[in-house]
């Protein structure tokens, strides 16, 4: 692949990436990062490589491998995958708006509402409405109308679906 290929390859994958509306910030219990990085066949680097740790500081990058530099680093926002009730299967947020918004863990519920009120207010969408209500006469009222159309009573009251790397299942479905 040649530098200008690679290049590009990069930077569309970055622009993509701004797309993404619920991004992974936990992986089996602890916090996650990730970043992308462009490399290059070792050559001569002319200047160091540095990236900001979570308090701002400039750290120097270090690459274990002799074969290769790293040109460019960049923030990488990870797809949270989310569990689709219907076909059992985890799919993407933007799988989720398409397929059943396109018309029609407490913390990570929050965030999620939140990141698709950001993303419909920034996308000057006014034809969804995000209500974030615990109330029991709000929640009693949902949770009949989802077992109307089939959902397990018992999914529904769960409040956890995924479970630390110690425990025997790490998705309880």
């Amino acid at each position: 692949m040649t530098s200008k290929k690679a290049s590009d390859f990069y930077k569309n994958l970055l622009d993509e990436n701004e797309d993404i509306i619920f991004d992974t910030k936990t992986q089996n219990g602890s916090p996650v990062k990730y970043e992308l990085a462009l490399l290059e066949k070792k050559g001569n680097q002319l200047f160091p490589i540095y990236t900001k740790d979570e308090y701002g500081r400039n750290v120097k990058l270090e690459f274990d491998n002799d074969e290769y530099n790293i040109i460019k680093i960049s923030e990488y926002r990870e797809p949270e995958l989310i569990h689709d009730y219907q076909t059992k299967n985890k799919i993407n947020v933007n799988t989720f708006l398409s397929k059943y918004l396109s018309k029609q863990a407490d913390n990570d519920a929050l965030r999620f509402i939140e990141s698709l009120t950001e993303r419909f207010v920034k996308l000057k969408r006014g034809d969804c409405m995000f209500v974030n209500d615990s109330s029991g006469p709000q929640k009693k009222y949902l949770y009949n109308l989802l077992e109307e159309k089939g959902f397990n009573k018992d999914f529904l009251y769960r409040k956890e679906t995924t479970y630390s790397v110690g425990s025997s299942n790490l998705f309880k479905m």
